[in-house]
This record gives structure tokens, sequence and C-alpha cells, in this order.
């Protein structure tokens, strides 16, 4: 098939440092590229792929100074992406609502997946205004807010086997990775490692808004013998670091809409102690990857189980779960249901991607 990706311009595909969407997007393409299909990646010019690249902009967003007016890049963008829509069987957008007006109009077969939380409470409005458009979710969870959405599938993210290698004979410490912002949880993850004697290392972004919290909450507890601060780690860090872990701390306070770095650790052969939110019990298998828990004290409890959890079946249930290659193929056969086109066998859909009605 003709597959157009468009990813955001906030970071380059993949991300150099911290970057979800920008870093699934690059999975994803590349495994298409491996499956045989005809992919192009609409993204910033400092992106690294083997699809054909058109670039939009000349550099990732987040990363250009001056930093450019956000509106002028979305203009580019669909100026581009308009000029070229007719050359695609299915034009696979994750840039949220931005392209809607455009692509509803332009007769080419499109879908949208979603990879922010919906829970807001405008999102309402702004669903009403695109009846049939169709969206993909992450999880099961993240649709929960706008049922009423043309929710064609569910896909759970995956990464490349590869990435992020397995490691059976970790070190004493607990990890913590992602962003400092309350909803993440890094004040929840420190307490607990301080209650189990456990020495923390924070591997984190600090966004710009975010630098006062860092300050007022999270320097004053950093202590380089237990608590540690190591910021930002490219994915050869990442893999390192999770892979030495203990467990991964994920004691978050939002309805997460998948969380990538469980996976991550899970690739690692890392647990994840979790608290239930958003879509953690769908990624996590309670007592096998991790601990699902709903308190400190649930957790604290989790830490001291730690050792009876296999290392090598945490990346078992990757390998089956959690691939690229299974994201990839998900993908294809919505793909194929939007295009119209139809298989001489209908394949049945795995337990990551749920079809419903158009």
């Amino acid at each position: 098939m003709r597959i157009a990706q468009v990813a955001p311009l906030a970071e380059s595909v993949p991300p150099k440092l911290y970057g979800g969407t920008e870093r699934v997007v690059s999975w994803l393409t590349e495994e298409l590229v491996a499956l045989g299909h005809d992919v192009t990646l609409f993204a910033s010019a400092d992106s690294v792929t083997s699809a054909s690249l058109v670039p939009v902009w000349p550099r990732a967003v987040r990363l250009s100074r001056p930093r450019p007016d956000p509106y002028s890049v979305s203009a580019v963008l669909l100026e581009v992406l308009s000029a070229k829509a007719s050359e695609f069987d299915v034009i696979h957008c994750h840039i949220d609502w931005l392209h809607l007006p455009l692509l509803r109009r332009l007769g080419v077969p499109f879908l949208t997946t979603l990879h922010g939380r919906l829970d807001l409470p405008h999102l309402a409005h702004t669903a009403r205004s695109f009846p049939g458009a169709p969206f993909v979710s992450i999880s099961a969870s993240q649709r929960a807010p706008l049922p009423d959405l043309n929710w064609i599938g569910t896909v759970h993210h995956g990464m490349p086997s590869d990435t992020c290698l397995p490691s059976l004979e970790p070190e004493g410490y607990l990890a913590f990775l992602g962003r400092i912002a309350p909803d993440k949880g890094p004040e929840a993850a420190i307490r607990l490692a301080q209650a189990a004697g456990r020495p923390l290392r924070i591997a984190a972004k600090v966004p710009r808004g975010e630098n006062r919290y860092f300050k007022e909450k999270i320097e004053p507890l950093l202590d380089k013998d237990s608590v540690s601060f190591i910021g930002e780690v490219d994915e050869r860090g990442k893999g390192s670091f999770l892979g030495k872990a203990a467990a991964l701390l994920f004691p978050i306070d939002w309805p997460e809409p998948f969380g990538l770095v469980m996976i991550e650790a899970m690739a690692c052969g890392t647990p994840v102690i979790a608290m239930r939110r958003g879509s953690v019990p769908e990624v996590i298998t309670d007592g096998v990857t991790g601990f699902v828990v709903d308190s400190h004290e649930e957790a604290l409890a989790a830490i001291g189980r730690l050792g009876a959890l296999d290392r090598a079946l945490v990346r078992a249930e990757f390998e089956q779960r959690f691939t690229a290659r299974r994201m990839a193929e998900d993908y294809v056969r919505l793909y194929h249901l939007l295009a119209g086109e139809r298989s001489s066998v209908t394949p049945s859909l795995p337990r990551s991607v749920t079809a419903m009605p158009g």
C-alpha cells in the first residue's frame, strides 16, 4: 500500500531525547517499510527514516531557536499534505485534530490515532464537529471520555524487539523514567523508594512549565546516594538505565492513555509497579510483568515481592504483545478496511486491536 504517516513537528522522528508520539511514529513507519509498503513520512527535516521523507519544517520545533509561531508551522504542514494527499491509499495522522477539516474534504481514506488524554471538557464539542471521521485509540481506557467518536479500532503501541534488550541480573536501584510533572508521580516514587530503603534513579525531562515544581518539590529531595537525578536519556542510555533497574516505578495520578515507558521496561525484562490509572491494567499483567496497585501501601508491599517475578517472563510477554511488528500488522488491517480492500481470508483481530463499526 501507499501509506502516508503524518507526525507532529514538535520533535524529530525519532526524537533525539523525550518524545513519545514521535518515537511511536518512527517505530511504526520503519516496520511498515520492512513489511514492504511504500511509506512517506511527513515530519521535520532533521528526522531520520527509511521511508520517503517530506521535510515539512527545517528543524523540530521544540529545538528551534527562535521558536517559530505554531500557527505558521501548522499552515505549512496542511499545505504540503493537501498537495500530496492524492498520492496515497491511506493517510495516517498523529497530529490530534488539526488535519480533520482538510482531509474530510479531500476524498482520500485517512485515520487519526489520538495519542493524548481525552477527558478535557472542551473535547466533547470538538468531537461533535467531526462526525464520521475515523479514529484509533491507543487503549480502551483512553476512549472512555468520548465513546461516541467513530472508533474503528484500538491499537496498543509496540516497539522494535532489539531497541531494549533484556537484562536478567539487575542492580538494586528503582527507576523513574519520563517527565517531571505532578501527575507523573515523581514525589510518590521518591517516597516509595525511601520507605523501601532502596536507591532511586530519576531519568526525566523537566518541561519548561514545570521548572518551579522541580525546584520546589523535587530538587530538595535529591540525594546522590539515595535519590539521584540523571536528566533526559537517549535511546541507548534508556535501555541500560531500565535494564539495570530492579523495577520501574510508575505511580501516576492521571488517566494515562498508554504509558510507553511501561513496555520499554518490559522489553528489558524489568517489572513495573504502577498505580491503577488509565491504561495500566491493560498493559501490565498483574503478578507477571509487574504489580498493579491502588495505594502507597500496596506499592510498598509490591517492592518487597519483586523477587517472585521472573524477568524472562516479563520479556516474553513483551515479545508476545508489544512489538512494533504486531503494531504495524494491526494498523495494516485498519488501512485495508479504510481503503476498501479485502483479502481472501479475513484475519482475526488480536486482543490489542478492537474493530468497531464505522
